[in-house]
């Protein structure tokens, strides 16, 4: 899973990067000539653990997120001179982060001279629109050209296609994102090639100060009540930045004296992997234990796929056992004993927690 972390200047999208991903890399004033930083988070998953125990593997590999952070503004980013590098990070992207300053700081003036994180929010949605709409723009110009000289079976479907970009133009142009267009399955198949950056999911988090958190399921339910589609959490990202570099037991001691529940990561996952709709399977093989991501709905052979592309196209059959099974057997030999594993076929959707053993011939 890949996130882009974006947001206005000065509201803390380098300091929320490093408390996510446990990074240290300088929390600086915004520069043109700044380079995102990229970075891993293993994660977590309590799952592991009891799995570790059961097979007792000589490694255990997490799944991953990659975070980006995007240095400076997207205020024109709709333009070829200025999108470049930077758009092409947002758009290989498979959820945006946008932070959003809800905290006050005298040595840190915010750019539009006062805290308002709605006015924020609705800001950027305004830059991610522009840059769709540019795209269109110059996608709808180059039809018109093509469709002069287009012979008969391409006339269709560039038609087809300059139809949905004007419908799809109108809508952004009455401030509607393209993710609630209501738009049909084949539209968006047929827009996936563009990324649209309206289209993305978005995680919103809001970046509060010390004094604001036990204020943060109030400020969380504010903004989530105005942008439904998109999901909240508000954290203090200074904070969490410095306890990230402590070793998990002072994190843990720092958090319990503090009133926090979850690190800062295990909440933004948690609520990504709801915003995606992704589940994690596990396999066992050669002595690792290793955690995958995938969509819901994805059926055995494309999940066989995400491990190696030999897999999916030589699938046979998978061998599949649920997580809570295996935890209530202890192992896989009671599980047999008990009916509990199962040999599933093709049509098969994996489920989230499944531990499974592809057989494949190639």
């Amino acid at each position: 899973m890949k996130v882009a972390i974006i947001g206005i200047p000065k509201s803390g999208k380098t300091t929320i990067f490093n408390a996510l991903t446990k990074s240290s890399a300088e929390v600086a004033a915004y520069s043109p000539t700044l380079a995102p930083n990229t970075g891993v988070a293993k994660v977590p998953d309590s799952r592991l653990s009891v799995l570790e125990g059961i097979f007792q593997p000589k490694k255990t590999v997490p799944a991953e997120v990659s975070y980006t952070d995007i240095a400076g503004s997207l205020k024109g980013f709709g333009t070829e001179e200025v999108g470049g590098e930077f758009l092409s990070y947002l758009t290989t992207a498979d959820a945006l982060l946008q932070v959003v300053r809800a905290f006050e700081d005298d040595k840190v003036p915010h750019p539009e001279g006062s805290i308002e994180p709605k006015r924020d929010i609705a800001s950027l949605d305004l830059e991610l629109a522009i840059s769709d709409l540019a795209i269109i723009e110059r996608r709808l110009d180059k039809l018109e050209t093509s469709l002069k000289g287009a012979k008969a079976a391409e006339r269709e479907s560039y038609l087809k296609e300059q139809l949905l970009l004007q419908k799809v133009k109108a809508e952004l142009e009455k401030d509607i994102p393209i993710r609630l267009q209501g738009l049909a399955k084949e539209e968006l198949k047929m827009l996936s090639n563009y990324q649209f950056l309206t289209a993305k999911p978005m995680l919103v988090v809001l970046n509060i100060g010390e004094e604001q958190i036990s204020q943060a399921s109030q400020l969380e339910g504010e903004i989530s009540s105005l942008y439904p589609q998109f999901a909240v959490v508000a954290l203090c990202g200074k904070l969490e930045m410095e306890l990230a570099q402590l070793s998990d037991a002072e994190a843990k001691e720092f958090r319990e004296a503090m009133g926090l529940s979850k690190p800062a990561l295990d909440r933004v996952i948690d609520l990504s992997y709801r915003l995606l709709g992704l589940v994690s399977f596990f396999t066992t093989v050669s002595s690792e234990l290793k955690a995958w991501t995938i969509p819901g709905g994805t059926p055995a052979p494309k999940a066989a796929g995400k491990i190696h592309s030999d897999m999916e196209r030589g699938f046979i059959r998978a061998e599949v056992i649920s997580y809570s099974d295996l935890e209530s057997c202890g192992n896989l030999a009671e599980a047999r004993k008990r009916g509990l594993l199962r040999t599933e076929g093709k049509n098969y959707i994996i489920q989230d927690g499944d531990v499974v053993t592809f057989l494949f011939n190639v």
